[in-house]
């Protein structure tokens, strides 16, 4: 049976990658600015990031990437409260984020906002008002 294990990250520049999730949003990223892989358990859940030019030698093939904001996917991060959403939102965006969408109520009962990388990765921080529940 699989599992899923995490996720990972083909990044542009590794500094400013490194520099955003660890000092804007505080993933306790270990690895120098100047390495080719970041490999991060947070949470119970594997973070990765590696560089394009890497993968694609160990591929031998390449890719395309998306330049500006990224709709294929996103990465959720979750907060106890609501007010915690928008702490987390101001935070975030005072320290370089990317405004994607103002913290707002749903109709289906979460608080959430969006916020981008330095890549254009979409990132959610939500809440339903209630600690975290696997």
């Amino acid at each position: 049976m699989m599992r899923l294990d995490g996720f990972g990250l083909f990044v542009k520049d590794m500094g400013k990658m490194i520099r955003f999730y660890r000092d804007v949003l505080g993933f306790e990223i270990k690895e120098g600015e100047d390495t080719s892989n970041v490999y991060l358990v947070k949470d119970g859940t594997l973070f990765l990031l590696y560089g394009r030019n890497d993968f694609e030698n160990m591929t031998s093939r390449k890719y395309e990437y998306i330049k500006g904001l990224n709709g294929h996917f996103e990465i959720a991060l979750y907060v106890d409260t609501f007010e915690e959403v928008d702490k987390a939102y101001a935070d975030a965006v005072s320290k370089g984020a990317v405004s994607v969408l103002a913290p707002e109520d749903e109709p289906w009962g979460q608080r959430t906002c969006y916020i981008a990388d330095p890549e254009g990765n979409l990132i959610e921080i939500g809440s339903f008002n209630r600690p975290f529940e696997r």
